[in-house]
């Protein structure tokens, strides 16, 4: 019998130890080094079809390397393709990451769904009768998705071997286990070796995998920092969970950019693909309301025209309040500390609260005129007018900056309809004919002027 073998593994970073320490000399975190069995038997080596082995690569010159572009799976929903580059690269594996409840089981499910190819939906978490349930509702008549309920990683290559998927969906794999390793499912050692399975399957078979991690408290993937490293493609689903729309972005793609962005609106049949949320990130109101402002800004490579809110209040107790949703609350102080210095605004005894709508994140400083113009609306009470909206940067000087990719933000805004768009005068814009009205400012004493004048 082999003797048990243990190592020191960081909970945080995954790097392994021959003894315990209390600080990882890695990551620096404190007490994260815990001890874990590693009892290694002869591998027994994950083995595909003689059809499916490919045969050894060997070097090539740079010049006699194929540069036709990489055949992909589509996986029949437009958001998910845009975000992994145009579809699933054959033996690439994809992690997927997201908050618990926030819809990845259903995502990946209303995929495996909707696919003309054999899919193979792998559950460590619910029963089949908990996903046919699921399935039922988004997508119930599908002839080519099967469901499997199993945690052991041998049992699962059984079945892939009998079934042999164009795609398979781990869910999740912080509740596989392989029998190589003794220690509990999710631990360091666990993922490690079941992920390497994975991959090493996936490359053999040039059969696409996603795998569905859970997140630690601080947003993070649980799990070794290294799983983020051994895959293809890190995924991130997140969104509020008191509002209907998710956002999947890219945190790392090896066959694509990282830049691009997905929306989703969360429904009772699944989650429906948001093809303009410019027009979901709006509201309908055609009352003329003070404090509403609406910014052009860039999500990735996506534009995008959001709706900022601004609450501006006499302070009710001592020390005024400064609270943002949405925004940076650092950047709304430094914003307010402009407008007093440079605009003459006296606001440091008021009540500020600013929100953007929809329930999203936005971190572009394209907002920054927006935001200032909701906030001097409130305050005064004076509503901006319909058809308007804002795209530049504000300064600490109070001058008005240019911001990238203005051509893309301005024909957004008008083919949503918008009549007027303020961007800063040192912007450089390509657009010769367009029927919007581009207002040009170098000061925010001239946009006051304009609006509030």
């Amino acid at each position: 019998m082999a003797k048990t073998k243990t190592a020191f593994f960081c909970q945080n970073c995954g790097t392994q130890y021959a003894k315990w320490i209390g600080q990882c000399t890695s990551c620096k975190q404190w007490n994260t080094i815990v001890e874990e069995v590693v009892q290694k038997e002869a591998k027994k080596t994950w083995k595909t079809n003689s059809s499916t082995l490919q045969k050894a690569s060997k070097p090539l010159r740079v010049k006699e390397i194929s540069s036709d572009k990489e055949i992909r799976l589509n996986t029949q929903d437009i958001e998910f393709n845009r975000v992994l580059g145009g579809g699933l690269v054959p033996g690439s594996l994809t992690l997927l990451g997201g908050e618990p409840g926030i819809g990845k089981s259903t995502l990946l499910l209303q995929i495996a769904l909707k696919l003309d190819y054999k899919t193979l939906y792998v559950s460590g978490e619910e029963s089949q009768k908990q996903i046919k349930m699921r399935a039922d509702r988004i997508h119930p008549n599908s002839e080519n998705c099967f469901i499997l309920t199993e945690t052991k990683t041998q049992n699962i290559f059984q079945q892939i071997v009998a079934l042999e998927p164009d795609l398979v969906v781990i869910d999740s794999i912080q509740t596989l286990h392989s029998d190589y390793i003794e220690s509990a499912a999710g631990s360091i050692s666990q993922i490690r070796e079941c992920t390497a399975e994975l991959i090493k399957f996936a490359k053999e078979s040039n059969t696409p995998v996603v795998l569905v991690g859970h997140i630690t408290k601080d947003g993070t993937i649980a799990g070794p920092k290294i799983l983020e490293h051994m895959v293809d493609t890190v995924l991130q689903f997140e969104g509020d969970r008191n509002y209907v729309y998710r956002i999947l972005r890219s945190l790392k793609n090896r066959f694509g950019s990282t830049a691009e962005l997905g929306i989703y609106e969360m429904q009772g049949s699944g989650l429906r693909e948001v093809n303009n949320p410019s027009e979901v990130l709006i509201s309908k109101n055609d009352e003329d309301l003070s404090g509403t402002a609406i910014a052009a800004t860039v999500e990735g490579m996506r534009p995008l025209l959001i709706e900022i809110q601004a609450l501006v209040s006499t302070a009710v107790y001592g020390t005024p309040q400064r609270s943002a949703t949405g925004f940076n609350a650092k950047r709304l102080n430094m914003l307010l500390a402009v407008l007093e210095k440079r605009a003459g605004f006296k606001l440091a005894a008021k009540d500020v609260f600013l929100n953007i709508t929809g329930g999203i994140s936005i971190d572009d400083p394209a907002t920054d005129l927006a935001v200032i113009a909701a906030i001097l609306s409130s305050n005064s009470d004076i509503s901006i007018e319909k058809g308007a909206c804002f795209a530049a940067e504000v300064g600490l000087a109070g001058e008005v900056r240019p911001v990238q990719r203005i051509d893309q933000r301005i024909l957004e805004a008008e083919k949503l309809g918008f009549h007027t768009i303020y961007v800063s005068k040192n912007n450089k814009i390509g657009l010769k004919k367009t029927q919007i009205q581009i207002k040009l400012a170098s000061k925010i004493e001239q946009i006051v002027a304009e609006l509030f004048g």
